[in-house]
């Protein structure tokens, strides 16, 4: 395997570790700092996780959002949280911010790997 496809696995798994073991240590906090506030403001709204046992095509794409969160979102399934509470006034924007912070660390991870391949600075 290449060591930009390592770079891009592991800045999938852990926000802003592809930017770290490349020494750009400025901008792997900020992703993880980023990323990590959107999860915890999420939970916080009781916003909801989706899960991979439901195929309807929609859900399935929302799970695939969450998914991208990598290792936060095995965190906050593990703990107990990402049940939403539809009661909830907040429950909307929760589940966007976790969906959006899945999708951000899918381009933070290609930029990891652009950044590896030489074509970007």
């Amino acid at each position: 395997m290449k060591r930009e496809h390592i770079l891009f696995v592991c800045a999938w798994f852990v926000p802003g570790l592809g930017h770290l073991l490349q020494k750009r240590y400025a901008r792997a906090a900020i992703f993880f700092t980023a990323l990590t506030l959107l999860v915890v403001f999420g939970v916080v709204m009781q916003g909801k996780l989706y899960e991979a046992g439901q195929f309807h095509p929609l859900l399935l794409l929302g799970f695939l959002g969450n998914l991208g969160s990598g290792v936060l979102y095995l965190l906050v399934k593990l703990m107990g949280y990402g049940q939403g509470s539809i009661f909830a006034a907040t429950y909307h924007y929760g589940t966007t911010y976790l969906v959006t912070a899945g999708l951000l660390n899918y381009l933070i991870a290609l930029n990891a790997f652009d950044l590896a391949r030489g074509k970007k600075k």
